[in-house]
């Protein structure tokens, strides 16, 4: 397992940005799949972005052209760019990341967009 720290969250009023870090433990932090996922009150978690160990992204049709996914491979870090931040993109954001045999989540960082 390796072990993720999420970070960056907080209240932004729409229209604002905001970037999430999610920093890993761990030597083979290139080889995992990396995502951000998010949970909203009341609703099942989704997945927002992922991005490979070769860095081919893809994300939710509900932030296409909005959040931009990255990895760091030399900080063990992967961060969500989030632009044009509306209120319905408020809700709990995880990071996971998936092994051969592995699949570790983060504690999720809060992100509500209001006025």
């Amino acid at each position: 397992q390796v072990q993720l720290v999420e970070s960056g969250g907080g209240l932004v009023q729409p229209g604002g940005s905001l970037r999430l870090s999610c920093a890993a433990s761990g030597s083979i932090f290139s080889r995992y799949l990396m995502g951000w996922y998010r949970q909203a009150p009341g609703k099942q978690r989704e997945l927002v972005a992922r991005i490979t160990s070769g860095g081919t992204t893809n994300y939710a049709d509900s932030v296409k052209g909005r959040f931009t996914i990255s990895r760091d491979n030399a900080k063990n870090t992967v961060y969500l760019q989030m632009n044009t931040l509306k209120p319905e993109d408020t809700a709990v954001y995880y990071c996971n990341a998936r092994g051969p045999i592995s699949d570790s989540w983060g504690q999720g960082t809060q992100v509500t967009v209001s006025s």
